[in-house]
């Protein structure tokens, strides 16, 4: 934006010095300077056309034509087509916006809007013009292609942004404590097998892996289950690849072997372990097996476990999906996931500039859904929520007689 304002500044300084052939030549050579999409950006910003400055191009760069230079009067030349049809720009950004434009039953509504198909339609209703000049008036009207981006979220809940300050401020509080503190979530599921995978390698030209044509589970493989754990202070992720069921059982079994592999070794002093987690899924605040399960994690390690969830609808704040999953994502694009394997060597072999390392491993147990946790189990739980939403916000202790207090 700011080099279309400049050049839009130097044409005006230099506008009543020009004739036609300068004022050409002169967008021709700011194009040449800018490069690749030079015309398109000149032509914005000086209001000569693409097709103007295209021939301007020809001229710096194999010369003037031969004979004398003839240079049109002031005014003089073919009109544009916008100056002898008014109603042209009006009837296509109607064409180009027909709810916001007031005319939901155009014809193109549901057609892809191409430069041609808008000119047809334009021709239809009575205007000359060709699909060459529909995409310069385009340009000119700052349209351009552009993709659905996701960002509608639904209803959100009236404290969300203060649910999110009371999560900063228990992590920065922990971390300076010296404590852990982690995020946690389940990676999509992946189908194992010589399946395609998005994205793009290097390989010989004209040989692309082959993989195969339908997206079937592969009743042998199966598909593989990453959850991770990311420490938010040590930049260092671990991934669990189960090869069942995403459960909370599942889900606390990772973050167990995370602090047994990883954890205790880095805070062998810790007393307690902030976790992070989406509202829902197999971590989900309202799930009374995740927290039967962080009891008996909390037994097993003697700390005292402080869950904060996010709140609704935003899990794609949840810091590990975009410091550890969207860094796996890149490491392994367009590789095959053939086997349980491969997906925990790409997944350990990731690492980034900033010192992202990961730790992954295979977990082979089983974790079958449907499991119920009864009123006396749950009343079991140690648990004290917090002031502040406490159905997000809680604590878990450890028992001091863990056995005389599981019911079976």
């Amino acid at each position: 934006m700011a080099e279309v304002e400049a050049i839009k500044r130097r044409f005006e300084v230099l506008a009543r010095h020009l004739d036609e052939r300068t004022r050409r030549l002169l967008a021709a050579s700011e194009a040449l300077a800018i490069g690749r999409g030079g015309a398109s950006t000149v032509a914005r910003a000086t209001g000569v056309s693409r097709r103007a400055i295209g021939e301007g191009i020809k001229e710096l760069t194999a010369g003037p034509p031969a004979g004398a230079i003839r240079i049109r009067r002031p005014g003089g030349g073919r009109k544009r087509t916008t100056d002898t049809d008014p109603t042209l720009r009006e009837d296509l950004e109607r064409l180009v916006e027909p709810v916001t434009r007031g005319a939901p039953e155009s014809p193109l509504r549901w057609t892809c809007k191409s430069v041609r198909k808008l000119a047809e339609e334009l021709r239809r209703i009575g205007h000359q013009v060709s699909h060459q000049l529909v995409a310069e008036l385009l340009h000119e009207l700052e349209y351009s292609l552009q993709a659905n981006r996701k960002v509608l979220e639904g209803s959100q809940h009236p404290d969300r942004n203060a649910q999110f300050e009371y999560l900063n401020d228990q992590v920065q509080h922990q971390v300076t404590a010296g404590q852990p503190a982690i995020s946690v979530d389940a990676k999509k599921k992946e189908l194992v097998g010589p399946f395609k995978n998005g994205g793009r390698e290097l390989r010989p030209k004209g040989e692309p892996e082959p993989v195969r044509v339908h997206d079937f589970v592969d009743k042998d493989l199966g598909r593989a289950t990453p959850y991770g754990v990311y420490d938010l202070a040590r930049n260092q992720g671990w991934v669990t690849v189960g090869i069942d069921h995403d459960t909370a059982e599942f889900a606390v079994a990772s973050i167990q072997q995370w602090w047994q592999t990883l954890g205790q070794a880095a805070y062998p002093e810790a007393t307690s372990l902030l976790i992070t987690a989406d509202g829902g899924g197999s971590n989900g605040s309202r799930l009374r097996l995740w927290k039967l399960e962080l009891q008996r994690f909390a037994d097993a390690s003697g700390l005292e476990l402080h869950v904060c969830h996010l709140p609704p609808g935003t899990s794609k704040w949840n810091k590990i999906e975009h410091r550890l999953f969207s860094y796996i994502t890149q490491n392994w694009r367009g590789k095959p996931l053939v086997s349980y394997a491969a997906i925990v060597s790409l997944i350990a072999a990731t690492k980034t500039r900033n010192g992202l390392t990961v730790q992954c491993e295979r977990d082979d147990r089983t974790y079958p859904t449907g499991r119920k946790v009864t009123d006396a189990e749950l009343a079991s739980v140690h648990l004290d929520r917090d002031e502040f939403h406490g159905e997000w916000n809680y604590r878990i202790r450890p028992r001091s007689h863990p056995l005389e207090t599981v019911i079976s």
